[in-house]
């Protein structure tokens, strides 16, 4: 069975060889057609630290490695400018 991979944005790296990456997901609403967003968040593991706030990275799935934390930095799609 393969991996499952999505692109989504650093909200956070806050801890150590963690980061939170948001996917945003719109769809319509059932009844009334109009786009609702939602955003789901995953913990996400990035072994060297190198992703920052704003990041637009690429996950994949892995085995659970912590608690919260089942999925593995794959690549840094862009990075942010930093001032």
């Amino acid at each position: 069975m393969p991996k499952k991979e999505i692109v989504g944005k650093v909200v956070s790296n806050k801890m150590n060889k963690t980061i939170v990456v948001a996917v945003q997901e719109k769809q319509p609403h059932t009844k009334y057609g109009k786009y609702q967003s939602k955003t789901a968040k995953f913990k996400a593991h990035d072994e060297n630290n190198e992703c920052s706030v704003g990041d637009v990275v690429s996950i994949v799935e892995c085995r659970p490695l912590s608690k919260e934390k089942t999925w593995q930095l794959k690549t840094v799609l862009e990075k942010i400018q930093e001032a």
